[in-house]
């Protein structure tokens, strides 16, 4: 510390830039096991975002699959998820630019098997024995809501498509037992969300492969089911929510049992179609991760005696796409609060992990690296809510002698999500300046249990709102941060709780909303199908209570709002349209309130070109230096900023 430069918060240098935040690394989801060979996806910024299909061989030789001018994405539901599968060497995906499936043998060059038309497809299996895919297909068509189903798609490349399963509003997860006599899937409807009341069925299929009479044996309303997943014996396991806990349990000859019954989550909210929390290792032995109290383990699941053996790990967090398992090793992709994401391999006979992957290459000195604090806080009702707070921290730099720092509150998205203590080099690059930053898992993230999950329910744009403002507060009053600096950040329906604890609240002094929600009836008239009646239970029935969106809603309320907002907006966002954050933009600029609005030519929900992440993440930066009042240690590229 004798040799800390003093400086104020805010204007420490860092080595950890924008430009490193958007370029330094990739992102890896999606693992798939084939034989000895480990393949997975690799989202890339440096080249516009595009996702590619990497495969590691078991001589140890990786190297990308997909070829250029590819890029494996599905926008089914429009978050995609699960775009790929693989089956003894040949990969099948979903092609984000024209979204035909194309198949791909090693060394060739990808030939489409399904047709040019509005079709969507996710969530495949390979079914060898009939030379098909089974998968979800969306269908984009008509003039009304697209339509879903499982269908099967010939691996010959005939136009011939096969519904399978057909008049829920949506389907996932369609999964081929080993010998190919029985298909299980999940299916819900409007207004529920998948983590509501999905349904898990099963049926057996006859010889033409079309299923026979289907049975429901898991899930409805309360009861959520999950990620089923046959075992090489006939047993299909799954996750149900039966006793408030997303628990696993087991199907067999009829019966259903639980295996490990705990209070943890081993289940997730399905945003995605490859988010997974287990993997069947042998018939005798699941791999499976949960979250107990906010945090995230791994284990091995023992499948007769329901032994639950957690596995001694250099991570604390194991993202959405969950582990594979395969004859003694486990796959999965693993981060901790200083170690980036980075997809590894475990003997679990010998306990020997082996790095396959690293999402970062360069190395950050742990000097400038912030690790966070668990905080569990009081909030409104009596109850308390969760968050982790990440201290400023710089090895070159201390602050003048009783400053306390700004403090920048994360509100995530969802609303039905979580935020983890997972490396995250986006934070660190507000704590190495010098500013604190408080992720917040407020009422209504998962990994609490259902009732956590639920106090969401009728109440979005109010618990939340409260527990972030409750958390920036409580932070102030323990010395932690500056109650006179204290802002507010978040994205998609983060930036809806941003935008209402800064309209209905006084806690904040400025926020950044990116791709926001302002206006909640615009919200549930314009949204895509698969969250177009999420609002029902957030918020209450549309339009029969109008009256709460409107009275929930920032742009109804711009008279309440009086301090600078900075938005960032994709123009092709589908899942909250530009016109959210450009009518909230134009009424604080009429009002005379300091604002910044930036759209960004060809993003969607969520960025992914590298240029956007640096332009977005400075253009943040220097918002809060204006109006915070600190210098920047680096020159930043100005902003436009009305009324300043």
């Amino acid at each position: 510390m004798s040799h800390s430069q003093i400086a104020p918060y805010g204007s420490w240098r860092s080595p950890i830039t924008a430009a490193l935040v958007a370029t330094s690394g990739v992102s890896l989801n999606d693992v798939a096991l084939d034989g000895d060979d480990i393949y997975w996806l690799e989202g890339r910024p440096a080249e516009g975002g595009r996702v590619v299909i990497v495969r590691r061989a078991a001589n140890g030789t990786i190297a990308d699959v997909t070829p250029p001018g590819f890029n494996v994405r599905t926008r089914v539901h429009e978050y995609g998820g699960a775009p790929y599968t693989v089956d003894q060497g040949v990969v099948y995906f979903s092609n984000f630019a024209d979204h035909r499936v194309y198949r791909q043998q090693a060394g060739e060059t990808p030939t489409p098997v399904t047709p040019e038309a509005p079709l969507r497809y996710a969530d495949m299996t390979v079914d060898r024995g009939r030379n098909r895919l089974i998968c979800v297909r969306e269908d984009h068509s008509g003039d009304g809501e697209a339509v879903n189903a499982i269908v099967a798609v010939p691996l010959d490349g005939t136009t011939g498509q096969q519904v399978l399963v057909a008049g829920s509003d949506f389907y996932a997860h369609p999964r081929l037992s080993p010998d190919g006599t029985w298909l299980a899937w999940l299916s819900w409807n409007h207004p529920n969300m998948p983590w509501d009341a999905a349904e898990l069925w099963v049926a057996p299929l006859r010889e033409d492969g079309s299923p026979g009479t289907a049975e429901r044996i898991a899930g409805g309303p309360d009861d959520a089911a999950f990620q089923p997943e046959w075992g090489p014996d006939g047993a299909l396991y799954f996750v149900a929510e039966r006793t408030g806990w997303w628990n696993l349990y087991r199907w067999h000859a009829g019966n259903v049992e639980a295996l490990c019954p705990m209070e943890a989550e081993f289940g997730l909210p399905l945003w995605v179609f490859s988010a997974r929390t287990y993997a069947v290792e042998s018939a005798g032995r699941l791999v499976c991760t949960y979250i107990e109290r906010g945090e995230q383990k791994m284990a091995t699941l023992d499948t007769q005696s329901g032994m639950l053996t957690p596995l001694t790990l250099p991570f604390s967090d194991f993202g959405f796409s969950g582990p594979r398992a395969a004859n003694g090793r486990v796959v999965f992709i693993g981060a901790s609060s200083n170690t980036p994401s980075t997809l590894v391999m475990l003997d679990l006979a010998s306990d020997a992990l082996m790095t396959i992957r690293r999402s970062m290459d360069i190395q950050i000195d742990p000097g400038y690296i912030s690790t966070p604090q668990v905080v569990e806080f009081p909030t409104e009702g009596g109850v308390t809510a969760f968050g982790f707070y990440y201290p400023p921290h710089n090895r070159d730099f201390r602050a003048p002698e009783g400053e306390k720092p700004p403090l920048l509150v994360l509100s995530h998205g969802g609303p039905t999500g979580a935020t983890s203590a997972s490396f995250d080099v986006g934070i660190q690059f507000w704590t190495s300046r010098g500013i604190a930053v408080m992720d917040v898992n407020y009422g209504g993230s998962t990994g609490f249990g259902r009732a956590y999950r639920q106090r969401l329910d009728g109440r979005w744009g109010v618990v939340d709102v409260d527990d972030c403002c409750n958390a920036a507060t409580y932070l102030a009053a323990q010395g932690l941060a500056d109650p006179a600096r204290l802002i507010i950040a978040g994205g998609s329906a983060g930036g809806y709780t941003t935008l209402a604890a800064l309209t209905f609240r006084r806690v904040f002094k400025a926020g950044a909303s990116y791709y926001g929600v302002s206006d909640l009836e615009a919200l549930a008239r314009d949204t895509h199908k698969f969250e177009s009646r999420y609002l029902d239970r957030l918020i209450g029935p549309y339009p029969e209570r109008i009256d709460l969106y409107h009275a929930r809603s920032p742009i109804h309320h711009i008279e309440q709002l009086n301090c600078p907002v900075i938005f960032l907006q994709g123009l092709e966002d589908r899942v909250v349209p530009p016109d959210q954050s450009e009518r909230m933009a134009a009424a604080l600029r009429t009002k005379g309130i300091p604002v910044a609005y930036l759209a960004f030519e060809g993003e969607q929900h969520g960025f992914r070109k590298a240029e956007t992440i640096i332009r977005a993440l400075e253009a943040e930066l220097y918002f809060y230096a204006r109006i915070l009042g600190f210098e920047p240690a680096d020159p930043v590229e100005p902003i436009q900023i009305d009324n300043l």
